[in-house]
């Protein structure tokens, strides 16, 4: 039986970071605060929007909360990449943007909101894994209007060396990739942290009721079929593109044939003439300015 539950998993996720030190942790290491804004304290507040099943985890905020100077922070585990999961991280920061103010509201008073998404897929092109984006002037990047801040964090595309400090983004990083139930010793890298070694802890199976692992197994179950579900339909995609592709081809292809047997037999049809012409005693000027052809072409006539 294994010791260890994943910690990408709602029940597991949410359970880790429901730990103010833990969350303080993981958020001043993920994102990319400038020198002197780190978090020191947080709040946390309420999710609003309820998770309809484990497979459709697609309006879910798994963490809430601000800091001491008032920024919020969204933090969202996030098990594929979908067309629209950008449009809703940022519908959702800017939701709690927005909720901010008031009918006497103070623009000046508003906060920054933060959404951390971490997404167990590939969703960008490139190698690169960390993605941050702001609100900044097109062809001058430096010019940017604070408020809303994305990032995305693909944990396909995660490796170790790709960090070479013992950072805690690396090690937090680590934690969401490499422990899961088939974890049977744990880095020491993980080991000589201490935030670290309370989130193993928390995410150890005996800390979870009987119940609470039959969810556990169900959603990961789920998962499973969905990944199935989703390769059959790439993979019939992918066929019917072909078979339309093919079809495309060989209708192009006729066309093509079509247009080049039709040009090899306007050529046949001139050639004909020049030659009918030459018999007769045309001159070769003549014969060219009639049917197109070169002086070089009608004189190889036999």
């Amino acid at each position: 039986m294994s010791k260890y539950l994943d910690p990408r998993y709602d029940l597991t996720f949410k359970a880790v970071f429901e730990h103010p030190d833990l969350i303080i942790s993981f958020l001043n290491a993920l994102l990319p605060f400038k020198n002197g804004e780190v978090i020191t304290e947080v709040e946390y507040l309420p999710v609003e929007l309820t998770n309809e099943s484990p497979f459709k985890k697609f309006s879910i905020v798994d963490v809430r909360c601000k800091d001491q100077n008032g920024r919020q922070f969204l933090v969202e585990m996030q098990m594929y990449w979908t067309d629209e999961f950008k449009q809703r991280v940022l519908f959702n920061a800017s939701k709690a943007y927005v909720k901010q103010a008031d009918q006497s509201v103070d623009y000046k008073t508003l906060q920054p909101v933060y959404s951390l998404n971490i997404v167990n897929d590939r969703g960008f092109d490139g190698n690169e894994y960390f993605h941050q984006f702001q609100l900044a002037e097109k062809g001058n990047p430096d010019r940017i209007i604070e408020g809303i801040e994305l990032v995305f964090v693909e944990l396909k595309k995660f490796k170790p060396q790709t960090i070479a400090e013992h950072t805690m983004k690396r090690l937090w990083l680590r934690f969401l990739t490499e422990i899961n139930e088939k974890t049977q010793e744990v880095p020491q890298e993980l080991l000589e942290s201490p935030e670290i070694c309370k989130a193993m802890a928390i995410v150890e199976r005996g800390a979870y009721t009987e119940s609470q692992i039959n969810a556990y197994e169900k959603y990961w179950d789920t998962i499973s079929a969905e990944i199935t579900l989703l390769n059959g339909h790439y993979r019939k995609g992918k066929a019917e593109g072909l078979k339309e592709g093919e079809e495309i081809g060989l209708k192009k292809g006729e066309e093509i044939g079509l247009k080049k047997g039709e040009e090899k037999g306007a050529h046949k049809e001139k050639l004909d003439n020049a030659r009918k012409m030459k018999d007769k005693g045309y001159p070769v000027e003549d014969i060219a300015e009639i049917t197109g052809l070169s002086k070089d072409d009608i004189e190889k006539l036999l």
